[in-house]
């Protein structure tokens, strides 16, 4: 018999999009809301890298104060068991320098999707290379690594949050700048995504979650004298109610709009903020405390801590 040569590529590409193959092929790793049930999440228990803090460089690392070491890994372990008790897996992101005592402050290294994880570049040099472990823990979870914000952008996660899964706010300011902000768009975009509501993150501000949260799909709480009007009216447009958070004790120093929810009208808070937790219950919203002292002393919260891998659609 002779031999007939096949001429020509004979393996035709699988047309199947890579949302429907994640699951298979990846692992269960989705997110497009900041309030479905939360499932997993990746976090640093603070290392050694916090030890080095003293009373003589913390404003080196944008800190109010040293923390006490021993404190801080308490008060991390007692949200930790929060997160626990209500069902979410909590991955830790084991290796980390230890010149990076930021490196607790998850949420600002990783900014999750319905179609994996986008690495960010953070945006003050004191940060710089705390993403490279991040990405790391990623690889050892298998959670897709979609886009690693590179060239001359820089962006913090706490620069995105998610309203609805075809919703976005994108921040820029001192921690995102407009080449970052724009590759993180047109990854969201790709995946699906059609507004994109800008937000021009104020002078002293460094974040979102110190501007603005939600708590269900139809609730947000906001610090409303430093969040646009451009930001909040689609916001009303899509129904969504809006709590003001007006004490300026709880909005900046107990970070009260940094909360984490642990699904739809459920969310899990710093102590030590009543009037907002007030307004949030008399809007039929669920608050958890926890007492993070010594975590708020580097200028982060519950929000900041945590990076997001699965939270179910709403």
């Amino acid at each position: 018999m002779t031999n007939v040569k096949v001429q020509g590529e004979r393996w035709f590409p699988t047309e199947t999009s890579f949302s429907e193959e994640i699951k298979e092929l990846w692992g269960d790793w989705y997110c497009d809301s900041e309030v479905g049930k939360l499932r997993s999440v990746i976090m640093r228990r603070p290392g050694k890298e916090i030890e080095m803090i003293t009373e003589e460089n913390y404003r080196d690392f944008r800190w109010e104060a040293p923390m006490s070491v021993e404190k801080a890994r308490e008060e991390q372990d007692k949200l930790i068991e929060i997160y626990e008790k209500h069902g979410v897996k909590v991955h830790l992101v084991e290796n980390m320098r230890e010149d990076r005592p930021n490196a607790l402050f998850m949420r600002d290294l990783v900014f999750m999707t319905p179609e994996g994880a986008i690495v960010c570049r953070p945006g003050i040099s004191a940060r710089r290379g705390e993403e490279r472990y991040a990405a790391e823990a990623l690889g050892r979870l298998g959670v897709p690594i979609i886009k690693t914000i590179n060239g001359d952008g820089y962006f913090d996660g706490a620069c995105a949050m998610w309203v609805d899964r075809e919703t976005v706010l994108i921040g820029t300011g001192a921690r995102a700048n407009e080449a970052g902000a724009a590759q993180v768009e047109a990854e969201l975009r790709n995946m699906g995504v059609t507004n994109i509501i800008r937000f021009q993150i104020p002078y002293g501000h460094a974040h979102l979650d110190g501007l603005i949260n939600f708590a269900d799909k139809k609730t947000a709480l906001l610090f409303p004298w430093q969040v646009p009007y451009d930001v909040v009216k689609p916001l009303l447009e899509r129904e969504i109610r809006i709590v003001e958070a007006t004490n300026l004790e709880e909005a900046k120093h107990r970070l009260c709009t940094n909360f984490v929810a642990l699904e739809p009208g459920k969310v899990v808070t710093v102590t030590g903020s009543p009037e907002t937790k007030g307004k949030l219950e008399g809007a039929g919203i669920e608050v958890i405390e926890v007492e993070l002292d010594e975590i708020l002393k580097g200028w982060g919260g519950i929000h900041c801590m945590t990076a997001f891998l699965k939270r179910d659609p709403v």
